[in-house]
């Protein structure tokens, strides 16, 4: 499971940066919709499967007893969820005001209104 994931985390990574680099802002938000989604699908797929019980320790003792998940890639990709949504909602409202402002999609078009 695990090559199988880390192929589609490296096909995710190549799709977001060839629509990064793309000249339309459209294409641009989906590219870091997917950069995002590909890294925490690397950061899940780092730390490893194992079906485990939730790290909790049991009354009386100094620590979990048998084999407990790991608590810290979950949190992290939750972070990384919560930032990744701030930046792409504040993206798409940029890009908004930029549309409005110059009335094309085209970053090169974009170029022209400069002063």
């Amino acid at each position: 499971m695990e090559p199988v994931l880390a192929i589609v985390v490296g096909v995710l990574f190549a799709a977001a940066i060839y629509l990064i680099l793309r000249r339309s802002l459209v294409k641009l938000v989906i590219g870091l919709i997917l950069l995002s989604n590909a890294a925490n699908l690397l950061i899940f797929t780092v730390s490893g499967f194992t079906r485990a019980a939730p790290p909790l320790v049991p009354e009386g003792l100094e620590q979990p007893v048998g084999a407990v998940a790991d608590p810290l890639p979950q949190a992290l990709i939750l972070t990384a969820i919560v930032i990744s949504f701030g930046v792409l909602a504040f993206a798409v409202v940029l890009i908004h005001r930029a549309y409005e402002v110059v009335g094309h999609d085209d970053l090169d078009q974009m170029k022209d209104t400069d002063t």
